[in-house]
């Protein structure tokens, strides 16, 4: 074992006299108190009480003393580390103070300012009523179905057993699609190879031929049973200026799509938006919503059509609601009716000779609400469905008449003009 260090080098050992451990300690003091953040502080205490600090080095070379010289220069030290570490101590309790007190200042939260600014939105009354009318029919084991808004006439007139000359067909009434400037005979709609005509939809080799020449829609005879009977084939009615197509003016062409696409036996509703040629005045709109439904079964009859009926009234406007039925005419369904429910409002009661005024039913006791009737066979045999052994019931009604029946909106341009206040008046849920 060594004995002890009786030998050292004063100059060594010069950072442990009184006066430079003061200076060392009087220059860290003077660091720490003139740090204005606390970035300036951390680097104050990495270079005056780090690892390679005056006096951290000082406190190193007390191993260099002798024994007697230890203890004095060790307290002396020690001391002076002390009082940095105090200082720093403080200093970043200042700092982090100040700190604190900008950040209340600067990130204040004024409680009076108006939280609101961005109001709740809602879906448009017309979209929710859309779903809950489909909500209810799919609750009875339909499905929805979706077709294009700017639709062939074929599907919207022909397939229907809409004849040529009905009004309907009319521009007064319908929108048509402007087409091509070409003619049938260079290739264009209704000529060779166009919708219309030769490989086009109902001609040979069509999507719709099954591989049979004419195709089921045309059930064997050039043009088919629902064609217009003149050169082009069904797509060209001569009015539409050859495109073809329009905007759809209801949405029982979906129906048509989904009998020549999907299997048998068939339930499916259709809503949607339609187009007609009306001006637009509080119970008329050109652009409008419709929801249609179809069932094509076998032995299907106008008891199950009444039964669905009368299933949508009481999920929509409440059960104990009579309906009636009275004879009408449609060119898709045969036999036909319009459907009106008991005014949900006056219960039918505002009809009697001591009845109160009901301003829903007009004091008539019951409301009109939508068409229905049986599928009609021309309309399965353009489908290439058996009409011997498949029937169907199909039925329709607007959205907007049924929000405005429920909700006593009397002025239909409220649904469509975009004014939130009238969607907000809804809420979430009609």
């Amino acid at each position: 074992m060594s004995g002890p260090n009786t030998n050292y080098d004063p100059v060594e050992v010069t950072p442990l006299s009184p006066d430079e451990v003061a200076r060392m300690r009087d220059e860290a003091l003077a660091a720490i108190a003139s740090a204005r953040t606390l970035e300036e502080l951390k680097e104050a205490r990495i270079a005056h009480f780090g690892d390679k600090a005056p006096l951290t080095l000082a406190n190193a070379e007390i191993g260099a003393l002798p024994p007697q010289a230890r203890a004095e220069a060790g307290k002396r030290v020690g001391a002076a580390r002390a009082e940095v570490r105090r200082a720093l101590a403080e200093r970043t309790a200042q700092l982090e103070a100040e700190r604190d007190r900008q950040v209340l200042l600067t990130e204040a939260v004024d409680v009076t300012l108006p939280w609101d600014r961005m109001p709740p939105g809602a879906r448009h009354p017309v979209t929710m009523a859309a779903d809950r009318l489909s909500d209810v029919f799919v609750a009875m084991g339909y499905e929805v179905a979706e077709g294009p808004e700017a639709e062939a006439e074929w599907y919207n007139f022909d397939a229907l057993n809409f004849p040529p000359d009905h009004p309907a067909r009319e521009a007064q009434d319908t929108l048509f699609v402007a087409g091509p400037k070409e003619t049938p005979a260079e290739g264009g709609p209704g000529g060779t190879g166009g919708p219309g005509g030769t490989g086009g939809t109902g001609g040979t080799g069509g999507p719709l031929s099954s591989g049979r020449s004419g195709g089921p829609l045309s059930s064997g005879r050039s043009g088919g049973p629902l064609s217009s009977g003149r050169s082009g084939g069904p797509l060209s009615s001569g009015r539409s200026g050859g495109s073809g197509v329009i905007l759809r003016t209801h949405t029982s062409p979906v129906q048509i799509r989904a009998m020549l696409s999907r299997p048998l036996p068939l339930y499916v509703v259709s809503p949607g938006r339609t187009y007609r040629s009306d001006a637009l005045d509080a119970t008329h709109s050109p652009v409008f919503h419709q929801i249609e439904g179809l069932a094509v079964d076998e032995g299907l009859t106008m008891a199950d059509l009444r039964g669905a009926i009368q299933s949508f009234v009481d999920a929509m406007f409440g059960e104990g609601l009579r309906t009636r039925f009275r004879p009408d005419f449609f060119p898709f369904t045969e036999p036909s009716a319009d459907v009106s429910m008991e005014c949900h409002i006056c219960r039918g009661a505002s009809a009697r000779p001591d009845g109160e005024p009901c301003r829903v039913c007009r004091s008539q006791g019951w409301i009109e609400i939508a068409g229905c009737g049986m599928v009609n066979p021309r309309v399965l045999i353009a489908c290439g469905i058996d009409p011997d052994r498949y029937s169907g019931f199909a039925f329709g009604l607007g959205i907007e008449r049924t929000l405005m029946i429920g909700h006593g909106v009397t002025d239909i341009r409220d649904t469509i003009e975009g004014d939130v206040r009238f969607s907000r008046a809804f809420g979430t849920e009609i």
